[in-house]
């Protein structure tokens, strides 16, 4: 557990709460042919454009799949569609990206306390050094979901996990500031000055210059770390990490307690639970996808 918060040095801004599957048979010439889309997902009923259907499937961002309309890639059916704007009913339409049927499924949205030493992706229960992966961890879902964004494989806390590709894109992209807070356990004593620099923005070892944080909050002092609360709209690798080193601190421990507006208050280490529908239209509108 970490520290309770308390403010000292430096004085921060005021702190804000913490906030598809291919189907296939053989056809007459003996080829794998892929099976109809099964639509689960009952708001793509009907004509839907096809690159909403795309991203609410997982494949990409709504921008990403216009990408890949426009390269030719897609065919619904037996027709390759290069037309932005082209309706499909995903009942009844076969779609195809580079070859390999897609399915879509009903959208589905939780959040898992990552422990440490899991590595967050979403493409096996187990990466390539054979570490475990957060899909390891919610098991059960009939549906595949992909972590927004990830979490160094030493890093603890909220990791949000979906099939909703586009709403994964909006999330991360910079120009929508969503908050994300730690707590964050720095090697030595800062010096109020050095508090300082974190806050309005340090360049990091590849010369990129992070922005000022939402807020810089310090919760424990003592005589050889300190804890402090961060929040920052950046989603920049490895970031706080390398603020750490970029002023001679290095990050001892690292939790994420926030996302947006969603924690982990309750979840046990290793334990996940679906979003509430509240939950989901807060994150939605934060996004413009109200």
């Amino acid at each position: 557990m970490s520290p309770t918060p308390q403010r000292k040095r430096p004085q921060p801004r005021a702190a804000k709460p913490p906030m598809g599957r291919a189907t296939a048979s053989r056809g007459r010439s003996g080829r794998r042919e892929a099976g109809p889309v099964a639509a689960a997902d009952p708001t793509l009923q009907g004509a839907v454009r096809l690159q909403k259907v795309l991203a609410r499937a997982g494949i990409s961002s709504r921008r990403g799949a216009e990408a890949l309309i426009e390269e030719g890639r897609v065919r619904v059916n037996q027709r390759v569609v290069t037309e932005l704007g082209t309706r499909v009913d995903p009942a009844r339409d076969r779609i195809f990206v580079d070859g390999r049927a897609i399915a879509v499924e009903a959208p589905v949205y939780i959040v898992l306390n990552k422990p440490d030493a899991v590595v967050s992706s979403g493409e096996a229960e187990h990466d390539e050094r054979g570490r475990p992966t957060v899909v390891s961890l919610v098991r059960g879902l009939p549906q595949r979901v992909f972590p927004v964004g990830r979490l160094d494989y030493h890093t603890r806390g909220v990791l949000l996990l979906t099939n909703d590709g586009d709403l994964s894109a909006r999330l991360l992209h910079p120009r929508h500031k969503v908050p994300k807070t730690y707590h964050v356990k720095f090697q030595g004593r800062p010096s109020a000055e050095t508090l300082q620099a974190l806050e309005q923005g340090v360049t990091l070892d590849d010369g990129t210059v992070t922005a000022p944080l939402e807020e810089l909050l310090v919760m424990r002092d003592t005589a050889s770390n300190m804890w402090v609360q961060i929040t920052l709209t950046q989603g920049l690798y490895r970031q706080i990490r390398r603020m750490g080193e970029a002023v001679g601190h290095p990050v001892l421990k690292l939790l994420r307690v926030a996302f947006a507006d969603i924690t982990t208050d309750g979840l046990p280490e290793g334990s996940w639970r679906h979003l509430r529908e509240a939950e989901v239209g807060d994150l939605k509108a934060r996004v413009g996808l109200a």
